[in-house]
């Protein structure tokens, strides 16, 4: 009974742990690494159409984003998740292989000219469809058998719609362990969400540790701090535009404008429209909305139940294809824009940028983190121009940031999460951080009485003894250099062939040896 730390260790990005127990493989998420990379993964220790069961915590991408590859290479297994979880995977993870496959194309357009090697996008819509049908979504609270050995049961985490933490009672040689992995855990007092729900008991506990090293601020009163925002812009004869991510923000901002709207809190300007001009975030709304009953918060679901949409309201326009973005900025009457992507490095936020930041009577509203080096951060440390789409951009629009929203639980929130144990576990693992705060963090525990260890990637850890089988060190990440991927897919049908050979049913030894021919003659030619 082991556990392997694979990604997230000592990093906030690539969450991915890997579990053996009685002949069985499994995962607990399997997420990209994003932004900054600071130390390098270990490889799985084992091809992916070995792997038997992929826990998901939520949809996130840092979570979920390489489930396609691993479909793409040979994996069958099945994906354990919540109902909203897999919907919102159906469409972010389209939209990830619409990146990979846009990517690649771009490359080979170079390579052609330069002579360079063909790149293939890490995975393909559809490999996105093959994943998908490996889903298995799973209602919260539910203590579901897997196989021999395995339990789990799925927990809401409070982060976005649909996340959870992972319960796992794992039992080999007669001996039962309990680990929880505690995903992404929720801020609380969220707007829609229910707040972070707590887990009684456990031997071990994996938990991240995002904003380990730092309290939030006071939680602002969101509708009164935008009203005056969105009154005097109005009042100037400017928009507002809010560069938001698809997934989760645009959800909270959508209520709390309903609430302003219903309340007529912006004087002069009745039935002002709204635009939300993300194909991304219309769609994750239209989940947002099917998804209410597990999910929502007693407000929320108190609306649902009077017969009012948490997030939907007269004046509301969605844009959809490209022409209807366009002719949102050719409408001259003030109006919100609520537009992807949430850091302003691509998406059709750019177009809403170029067509309001050089007018004084426009607000640019921030609503979420802006990553150094990226234009948001630049807009917020006062850049007076800009350059978009190869034309330089006077800043003269007021550039606002609405405080004290966030989906991580700070410090405080990680603490009240974890004391809810009923007694302490056995061992605590402290992932899902930057370095020094996972390390703080990790301290700050032992110095209340636990017993914790924080990984870095390649770590193991014999769940039966409770000892550390390899103390993995850091190795500062490599420059990622381009593979060959056709062959790596290659190689990977072949391991999935393998696999199957030494696993089939079959049993006539008339029909073996004829699948043995076939495989024989298609190696023949390779070798040619």
């Amino acid at each position: 009974m082991k556990l392997t730390f694979i990604g997230a260790a000592h990093e906030v990005t690539g969450s991915c742990h890997y579990i053996e127990v009685n002949e069985k493989r499994i995962l607990i998420d399997c997420g990209m690494e994003q932004g900054r990379d600071e130390f390098q993964n270990c490889e799985l220790p084992i091809v992916p159409s070995v792997i038997d069961y992929v826990f998901l915590t939520h949809a996130h991408i840092d979570h979920s984003g390489l489930l396609p590859y691993l479909a793409a290479n040979g994996f069958r297994g099945t994906v354990f998740s919540t109902d909203a979880t897999y919907d919102l995977c159906k469409i972010m993870l389209a939209d990830s292989a619409h990146i990979q496959m846009f990517e690649a194309e771009w490359r080979n357009r170079k390579a052609k000219r330069s002579g360079g090697e063909k790149f293939v996008p890490l995975y393909t819509d559809k490999d996105v469809e093959s994943i998908l049908k490996c889903f298995s979504p799973t209602p919260y609270g539910i203590v579901a058998d897997v196989c021999d050995g395995v339990k789990f049961r799925l927990t809401d985490a409070g982060h976005l719609l649909g996340s959870a933490s992972v319960e796992l009672w794992l039992t080999e040689k007669g001996e039962t362990r309990k680990i929880v992995f505690s995903g992404d855990i929720g801020n609380v007092k969220q707007p829609i969400l229910r707040d972070p729900q707590y887990i009684s008991n456990a031997d071990y506990v994996v938990t991240e540790a995002t904003y380990g090293d730092r309290l939030h601020d006071a939680r602002p009163d969101y509708i009164k701090e935008l009203v005056p925002i969105i009154q005097q812009t109005f009042d100037r004869g400017g928009n507002v535009v809010v560069p938001s991510f698809a997934i989760g923000r645009t959800q909270e901002m959508l209520y709390f404008i309903r609430k302003i709207k219903q309340d007529r809190l912006v004087k002069g300007h009745d039935n002002f429209p709204v635009y939300i001009d993300s194909p991304l975030a219309i769609e994750a709304t239209t989940i947002f909305k099917e998804n209410y009953l597990e999910n929502y918060d007693d407000e929320a679901l108190s609306l649902v139940k009077s017969g009012v949409n948490p997030i939907g309201f007269p004046d509301l326009v969605t844009a959809v294809t490209a022409d209807e973005s366009k002719l949102i900025n050719a409408d001259k009457a003030p109006k919100i824009i609520i537009s992807a992507s949430g850091m302003c490095e691509a998406g059709r936020i750019k177009h809403h940028l170029k067509h309001n930041l050089w007018r004084k009577e426009s607000t640019v509203l921030f609503v979420g983190y802006q990553g150094e080096g990226t234009l948001g951060r630049a807009l917020l440390d006062g850049a007076k121009t800009v350059t978009l789409f190869s034309e330089k951009i006077k800043v003269e629009a007021q550039i606002l940031r609405l405080p004290g929203i966030s989906g991580h639980g700070d410090k405080d929130g990680l603490k009240a999460w974890l004391g809810a144990f009923e007694a302490k576990p056995k061992r605590v693992f402290v992932v899902h951080g930057d370095s020094d705060v996972c390390d703080s963090y990790a301290r700050e525990l032992e110095n209340e009485g636990y017993s914790v260890y924080a990984p870095y990637s390649g770590a193991q850890f014999n769940l039966l003894t409770g000892n550390v089988t390899l103390d993995a060190k850091p190795q500062a990440a490599e420059k990622k250099k381009g593979k060959n991927t056709v062959l790596d897919r290659l190689v990977a049908a072949c391991e999935r062939l393998l696999v199957a050979a030494k696993t089939t049913k079959i049993r006539s030894d008339k029909q073996l040896a004829q699948l043995a021919d076939k495989i024989n003659a298609i190696t023949d030619k390779l070798e040619k």
